[in-house]
């Protein structure tokens, strides 16, 4: 793949520009090089300053990567900090720097919205709703939130997308998937980061978080599946005012987990920290093990304390989903983990991969049983899960694993939620709270009920497929298009060995022809002789010799390298 096939139009040029001129001003100018972008873009008229790199060699990689991402804006951003959610990919000193990601961005100018309002509802936001608030609450990236209230009274806010944030989010997007493509060529050391799967992933996820409809969707499904505890809430959606680039939900009061945390410990207003750690814990547990549903971001900043022991969710935007079969391979995790069962935990932990390459499932399974070995016999109360987790991430990273975004989305989960079960309750024990549904979940799937459902499922797929597969096979026979295909193990080291065998034959026939040839030359008596015999003849007796004897040393030492 040549620079040019990144180049595809000529619209893309000056992005391109920013965003190279941007890693060299933050001392990443060699990815520029290695990705051959520079001497195309000079071609182009594009020139590189590469005089104005920042002195940035006491910073380190993770700090500069973090920083050049600020610059680039929101695409960039929100790439960052999808990577910082994905532990089993980078280690801590990655992940906490990009964590830490944030864009300081002016909020949009209050004509703007208000076009945008108009254009969705109609209608100025005063008619549509009761009153509406100019100045925002707050700004972000990709859209603004504002303050209003519904006619009824009701206290709302309403989400509105920043006015051409789509158009400029797709042409980073197709940058980002070329140059994805590019790194798998130019930096074979980052294949097992999968960038062409990564950039995919966060295509769709931020396509979908452009869209507030997804959003609403998201947070009506949350907000079904905790309905059982009334301790936790989630807004409601007001769906009559909701559209792609608005979303207008209940106003939620209360102070952030974020800022209670970052107040000194003697500051923080009195919470009922247990309360709210068994209340969080128990209806994020439910939705995993239950309902296949979690919460994919639920960060100290998307958690609310609104006060009365209830804890808030916010920004359901991200949600993560479990398939059945998804949810039956965790709970066989569960049960190779609780019994120790080294093979069958690595098994499972390749099956969850897309493909590792060069998987040394040896190595894995002895990692696997070290890991184990720690933990086992140990009493459930006295594992610590935020150490445990970290070591699972390290186990997969070690081996490059990628996981898929539901099981790395949902490791992730487990370690917000231990990490703020903590802070808000020192005696939280996640893998306690996590005991009930563990063991209801392994109940269910060896219930009779079941494995009868699962087995007749499976049978009846079969059972529906096998004569449609027979047919296709039969119809293939019929018009000569039938293939075979045989996959031998070291097939090409057979087909070597086998021409070098032929080859031999071949010049053991024609040698042995030239001494036949020769020995009747020999018998000659005319033309120049040599000790009394034919020159010629003598020649080429001794050439066909030489030529014998080399191919039965080159026969022996082939036998003896076996």
């Amino acid at each position: 793949m040549s620079v040019l096939d990144v180049l595809t139009a000529a619209r893309d040029l000056p992005r391109l520009q920013e965003i190279a001129a941007t890693l060299i001003r933050h001392g990443l100018g060699d990815v520029v090089t290695r990705l051959g972008l520079a001497g195309p873009l000079e071609r182009a008229g594009r020139a590189l300053r590469w005089d104005k790199a920042e002195d940035m060699s006491p910073m380190t990689v993770p700090f500069r990567v973090r920083r050049a991402c600020e610059d680039l804006g929101p695409t960039f951003v929100k790439l960052g900090q999808l990577l910082s959610t994905r532990g089993d990919l980078l280690g801590p000193e990655w992940t906490e720097e990009l964590a830490k990601l944030q864009r300081d961005v002016k909020p949009v100018a209050g004509a703007e919205v208000r076009d945008v309002l108009v254009e969705e509802w109609g209608a100025e936001p005063e008619e549509v709703l009761g009153s509406f608030e100019v100045e925002p609450l707050a700004a972000g990236s990709m859209g603004q939130v504002h303050a209003a209230t519904l006619k009824g009274g009701e206290r709302v806010v309403v989400k509105v997308r920043r006015p051409g944030i789509r158009a400029r989010v797709e042409a980073d997007l197709r940058l980002l998937e070329r140059l994805a493509e590019l790194v798998v060529v130019e930096f074979p050391e980052l294949r097992s980061y999968r960038p062409v799967a990564l950039v995919r992933q966060f295509r769709r996820q931020l396509r979908d978080e452009l869209d507030f409809t997804v959003e609403a969707r998201h947070t009506n499904a949350i907000r079904r599946a905790v309905e059982r505890f009334p301790e936790v809430l989630v807004p409601e959606v007001h769906e009559e005012f909701t559209r792609e680039r608005v979303l207008v939900l209940e106003r939620m009061e209360g102070q952030s987990a974020a800022e209670w945390l970052r107040q000194p410990a003697e500051e923080r207003a009195p919470v009922e920290g247990p309360a709210l750690a068994s209340a969080g814990a128990r209806s994020f547990l439910s939705m995993v093990f239950e309902e296949g549903l979690f919460h994919a971001d639920p960060h100290p900043g998307n958690v609310l304390f609104p006060g009365n022991g209830r804890l808030g969710l916010l920004d359901c935007g991200m949600v993560g989903r479990l398939s059945d079969e998804r949810r039956r391979e965790l709970v066989e995790l569960l049960i190779g983990l609780h019994r120790a069962d080294a093979r069958k935990v690595s098994d499972l932990l390749e099956r969850f991969s897309d493909d590792p390459e060069d998987l040394d499932r040896d190595a894995l399974e002895s990692d696997v049983r070290a890991f184990l070995g720690r933990y086992h016999g140990v009493d459930l109360g006295e594992v610590p899960a935020g150490q445990a987790l970290g070591e699972v991430m390290e186990l997969v990273r070690d081996h490059a694993l990628f996981l898929p975004p539901d099981v790395s989305g949902l490791l992730r989960l487990l370690s917000l939620l231990d990490g703020l079960g903590s802070q808000l309750d020192p005696e939280f024990d996640l893998l306690e709270a996590a005991r009930p549904y563990v063991e209801r979940a392994v109940r269910d799937h060896f219930s009779p009920t079941a494995l009868f459902s699962r087995h007749a499922e499976e049978l009846g797929s079969l059972m529906l497929d096998l004569p449609r597969d027979v047919r296709s096979i039969l119809d293939r026979a019929r018009r000569g298009r039938l293939q075979v295909k045989i996959d031998v193990d070291r097939l090409e080291e057979t087909a070597a060995r086998l021409d070098r065998g032929v080859n031999r034959m071949v010049v053991g026939v024609v040698t042995a022809a030239l001494i036949v040839g020769t020995s009747v030359v020999l018998t000659v008596e005319s033309g120049p002789k040599i000790l009394g015999l034919p020159a010629l003849g003598l020649l080429g007796f001794t050439s066909s010799a030489a030529v014998g004897f080399g191919l039965l040393i080159s026969i022996w030492r082939s036998g003896r390298r076996r």
